[in-house]
């Protein structure tokens, strides 16, 4: 009877926490949906795409960091006079008639970015064709960011015929605000002193957590660039990844391979095991994502001064304990 009685109180005290949480939650999110942003957004994609030569001279007053001095006009009337940009040009509006849903996600984006960074500011958000360079999706200068859009035609699309499969996976529509978050948290997270692979673990588990913050609603699979397959795995083999980092005296080692193996986007992770094949690349971000979260968890700081904290101070006071099956 005792015992019916202690998982009771257990069970409404969980009921409790939860809907504190929640509430919580909430309110903050109330606080941000209050943020006033104020966009201006240019399809410049758009503009050129449907512009005549003789259109040009204005162009580069209106847009002069797309018109570099040292390339002469005839540059710009063979690109719009060219068969494969006029297809692109196509393709890109196919995808992207309008732009009120990207529009949308930016400001709910940017909301919760100055709710937790007052001082980031934005003002012009320009999108445009980079004939197709995935290196460079996203550019942030200042106030100013620009979305290459042919880079988010579809991960099946013809244009990216020849893109290693790991990288066109993640040349969706659905994956640019997880870009933009990325190139915004990388601002903000000072790189790591040290070559450990610790450092870099940690590294990329705070920008993962700033996309937590920022990222409200969209799921963890999107924030990393994992499938949501790669994404099952990582989580079913979390203790095993640990275990092989644990056992090999991977953390605090400053082997120049190692980021190759479990940092950089790669089509897996290379453990020289059988398993390897199965995983996705970049398991190191995802245990670095979960050593930040934990720590956040057991431990009552600022994000300011998370971001100041030394991979080791954060390790040491994780709690970390990888999830088993």
């Amino acid at each position: 009877m005792q015992y019916v009685l202690n998982m009771k109180k257990y069970l409404i005290l969980c009921v409790l926490i939860f809907a504190f949480s929640c509430t919580t939650q909430s309110d903050v999110e109330k606080e941000i949906e209050k943020i006033p942003i104020d966009l201006e957004f240019v399809r410049f994609d758009k503009i050129f795409g449907e512009a005549k030569v003789e259109d040009i001279p204005e162009l580069k007053k209106q847009y002069p960091s797309f018109f570099p001095e040292q390339y002469h006009d005839s540059i710009w009337v063979q690109k719009m006079q060219d068969t494969l940009q006029q297809q692109l040009y196509t393709e890109v509006i196919k995808t992207f008639p309008n732009e009120e849903k990207l529009e949308e996600d930016l400001i709910d984006f940017f909301q919760h970015i100055k709710y937790y960074f007052p001082q980031i500011t934005v003002s012009l958000i320009i999108t445009s064709t980079s004939d197709v360079d995935y290196r460079n999706k996203i550019i942030l200068s200042d106030e100013l960011l620009i979305i290459a859009l042919d880079t988010y035609l579809g991960s099946e699309h013809p244009f990216y015929v020849g893109i290693p499969k790991y990288v066109s996976q993640n040349m969706n529509k659905t994956q640019i605000l997880s870009d933009v978050a990325t190139i915004y948290a990388q601002n903000l997270v000072p790189r790591p002193r040290k070559r450990t692979l610790l450092s870099q673990m940690i590294y990329y588990g705070k920008i993962l957590y700033l996309k937590d913050l920022w990222m409200t609603s969209k799921t963890d699979s999107n924030k990393i660039g994992y499938t949501d397959e790669e994404f099952i795995w990582a989580e079913e083999n979390e203790s095993e990844i640990w275990r092989n980092f644990v056992e090999n005296e991977f953390l605090f080692s400053t082997n120049p391979k190692l980021p190759s193996r479990f940092i950089n986007p790669a089509p897996f992770s290379k453990f020289y095991l059988e398993i390897d094949n199965d995983s996705p690349g970049m398991v190191g971000r995802y245990i670095g994502w979960k050593i930040v979260r934990s720590y956040m968890e057991h431990n009552s700081v600022s994000l300011q001064k998370l971001l100041t904290l030394t991979s080791e101070e954060i390790f040491n006071s994780s709690k970390y304990k990888p999830k088993k099956e």
